[in-house]
């Protein structure tokens, strides 16, 4: 179940780099479970391990680093047969039509996605991480963030 409030705009575009970061860093799938909104956001992940405090840490640096870089966010549509290769369809909706909206943060992720973004990663703001749980039965990782 993903809920996002596409009213906040800096959040959902945090969304998508913190999806990408996880999966540079554990090698990870994008977020099995999303919430974000305004006053704070939270994402899970399934990984191999419990991250480390310094994993933890790094995470965080490197979205601070990603959002300073001042990435351009621009949209592309593409028909569900010329999906690009790095992504899925495997997560649309059944009833998703057949041209798909791509959207795309410099060249660090690329993703469908209908919700509002911003034009640069400059204005999302600073990424905040406010704590993190482990399950160490489902392998899952929540990360409970806010953009500042």
């Amino acid at each position: 179940m993903q809920e996002r409030d596409v009213s906040f705009p800096p959040a959902h575009t945090a969304e998508h780099l913190l999806n990408q970061t996880m999966i540079r860093l554990f090698g990870c799938k994008r977020s099995h479970n999303a919430h974000i909104e305004r006053k704070k956001s939270k994402m899970s992940f399934y990984l191999d391990h419990k991250p480390s405090r310094q994993e933890e840490k790094e995470i965080e640096r490197r979205m601070n680093d990603i959002i300073d870089e001042d990435l351009p966010v621009t949209f592309e549509f593409v028909t569900r047969d010329n999906l690009p290769e790095a992504v899925s369809a495997d997560r649309l909706p059944e009833d998703a039509s057949e041209t798909i909206r791509l959207v795309r943060i410099g060249d660090y992720d690329v993703c469908p996605c209908i919700g509002r973004h911003v034009r640069s990663t400059s204005q999302i703001g600073r990424f905040e991480m406010l704590g993190t749980n482990w399950d160490e039965q489902e392998h899952s990782f929540r990360v409970r963030f806010k953009i500042v």
